[in-house]
């Protein structure tokens, strides 16, 4: 992505600046949302637009399909203009909204490990061994650290950017502040977990570093793990466990530990006999999800590979959400 501005030029910049700051104040990142403003703001000072509210022409020329193009950034590039349109109508400053083109449809469906799988990945990660490796290695860290994904359902930046403090072993919770949504949220963990950290906290405590770095989650210098190495590590494990990789794909990922633990939480609580309607503002709460159609996806997934599970929950339920078949790729 290129480099955010921060200097508007144009007859909007300072409205952009303003609609910026009141998403981040909402809890957005809006990184994507304010580089394509950025780009706006360029073309509006480049077209030299006079009017302080946005005109037809001005956002049809905008919306324009562009060559080499995906589908969904053309979508996000007319969503957020559409957005920021409707935030000057409100400021009394009429301004043309752009019609949103098609949401773009995606086949993409996330791999969910079997139980069998699980406990293949989890058997290998124990028998990784060092040998000749870098002190930058997180290998200290994978057997815990791939238990804890699918226990937590945590994405695994919110995972590795976890300090300390933020994991209580006593109360058994957990602070998630650096979060995709950028929005902190305390999560329960259960009482198995607690004694898979407690363990790899002992191992960590026998590393020979002479200062800590803060962080859960370390490498053999105790420095946060890096990305990097974490999924060298679980393809490793994957391979250990006979589990290939499809297509081009590249599925199974790590980040599907995270699908997998959505997917058989919805059957736990279904076979609980939680109602759905109660069961999914929970989940949706837990994964730190913006909204409860981003958590929907699951429900379909689960009653695809569950269907004895939730037969009898009411099958309008399932259609609450529109049927976007978008699931989040970290």
């Amino acid at each position: 992505m290129r480099k955010i501005s921060t200097s508007y030029n144009s007859v909007y910049g300072a409205e952009i600046k303003a609609f910026i700051k009141i998403k981040k104040k909402l809890g957005f990142k809006y990184k994507t949302g304010a580089a394509i403003l950025s780009l706006f703001d360029r073309m509006a000072y480049k077209r030299n637009e006079k009017s302080q509210g946005i005109n037809r022409a001005f956002a049809d020329s905008w919306c324009q399909k562009r060559p080499n193009e995906s589908i969904r950034y053309r979508y996000d590039r007319v969503r957020h203009i559409a957005q920021f349109s409707l935030h000057l109508c409100d400021l009394g400053i009429p301004s043309f909204v752009p019609k949103l083109p098609p949401f773009p449809n995606s086949t993409f469906i996330p791999y969910i490990y079997s139980k069998d799988q699980l406990r293949d990945i989890f058997k290998a990660s124990d028998k990784l061994r060092s040998g000749k490796v870098p002190m930058k290695s997180s290998l200290i860290s994978i057997p815990a650290l791939v238990r804890f994904l699918y226990a937590t359902g945590l994405r695994i930046n919110e995972a590795l950017a976890l300090q300390d403090d933020d994991v209580n072993l006593q109360e058994a919770f957990l602070k998630v502040k650096d979060s995709k949504n950028n929005k902190e949220r305390i999560i329960p963990i259960s009482s198995s977990l607690v004694a898979v950290l407690k363990q790899y906290n002992s191992y960590k405590a026998m590393l020979p570093v002479p200062k800590k770095s803060g962080y859960f989650f370390v490498n053999l210098i105790g420095k946060k793990c890096g990305y990097g190495s974490v999924g060298y590590w679980f393809k490793e494990c994957l391979h250990d466990a006979g589990i290939k990789c499809v297509g081009r794909t590249g599925l199974p990922r790590l980040h599907d530990l995270r699908h997998t633990f959505a997917v058989t939480s919805l059957a736990s609580m279904a076979e609980a006999g939680i109602d759905l309607y109660a069961s999914l503002p929970i989940l949706s709460t837990y994964l730190g999800h913006q909204s409860l159609g981003a958590t929907n996806h699951y429900v379909r997934l689960t009653s695809n590979m569950y269907p004895d599970l939730i037969k009898d929950v009411d099958t309008i339920c399932l259609d609450v959400f529109p049927k976007l078949n978008f699931y989040e790729a970290d």
